[in-house]
């Protein structure tokens, strides 16, 4: 199972603490579906400072093929978290070298090596979809709760696994889930939070609660469940278990403190 993950990375930088931790969608994605046994590769921009060191040490040690991580001149993206209670709040990002992210050609003949290639809203590649679906790869891609983006209409005819965040199980999420599958995805997934989770593949609904545990630190969650998902969906599982163990992986997370 082999996997490669494009676009934002992020140093979390919680301002109670100053405690600076690596993340970002497609770094977590790629570090959790290592946990899980898949083979990943990251691709993507860091700054040449003290995080953008870290930040390649970390998603190395973890497991990951680096060897498309390019060092730029300039600084790492930073986002700046602050925790109330367990739940954790993003504030400020600052996206620095990652705003003019772009893929070479030699990145791009890397990916086609992979079984499927996840990005992320914020990560400057769904320029980049159109070529991965020529080439035969599956793909996934993490519109966070940026329902209304323009990228839900234009991108998605590219996108087989489509990933959404809100908050309830209601009539406006299925209709958006039906638009989307209709443009021609595979499966559309909405998380829920608390409420769980809810997949559409163009013949039902599928309704699946959280799995219950402490929550310690919810950063990383809905990453989490996103590779619990795509590891199911590789796996050949039906869409039920993919479901479950999406919500296993994000319990998992949210049980310790930061990403991972």
């Amino acid at each position: 199972m082999r996997i490669v993950t494009v676009g934002d990375n992020c140093m979390d930088v919680y301002r109670s603490s100053g405690k600076a931790c690596p993340g970002g969608n497609p770094v977590n994605v790629a570090v959790y579906l290592t946990e899980l046994g898949a083979e990943t590769a990251y691709i993507g921009w860091v700054g040449n400072d003290q995080y953008g060191k870290i930040m390649v040490q970390a998603i190395q040690g973890k497991g990951v093929d680096t060897s498309r991580v390019s060092v730029q001149e300039g600084r790492t993206a930073v986002t700046y978290v602050d925790m109330v209670g367990s739940e954790r709040k993003l504030g400020d990002y600052e996206e620095g070298v990652m705003a003019d992210f772009a893929l070479k050609s030699e990145d791009l003949r890397f990916t086609e090596s992979f079984q499927l290639v996840h990005s992320a809203i914020w990560g400057h590649a769904d320029l980049y979809f159109a070529y991965f679906k020529e080439k035969g790869l599956l793909t996934s891609f993490d519109f966070a709760d940026k329902l209304d983006h323009e990228l839900v209409t234009t991108l998605t005819p590219y996108v087989d696994y489509v990933f959404l965040s809100y908050t309830q199980d209601d009539e406006h999420i299925r209709r958006l889930m039906r638009e989307i599958k209709d443009r021609g995805s595979k499966i559309v997934v909405a998380t829920l939070g608390e409420n769980g989770s809810l997949a559409y593949d163009g013949e039902r609904f599928y309704k699946h609660g959280i799995t219950e545990v402490e929550v310690v630190d919810t950063l990383g969650a809905g990453d989490s469940f996103i590779a619990g998902f795509i590891f199911g969906i590789l796996k050949g599982l039906p869409v039920t278990a993919c479901l479950e163990q999406g919500a296993d992986k994000a319990a998992k997370t949210i049980s310790y403190f930061a990403a991972w």
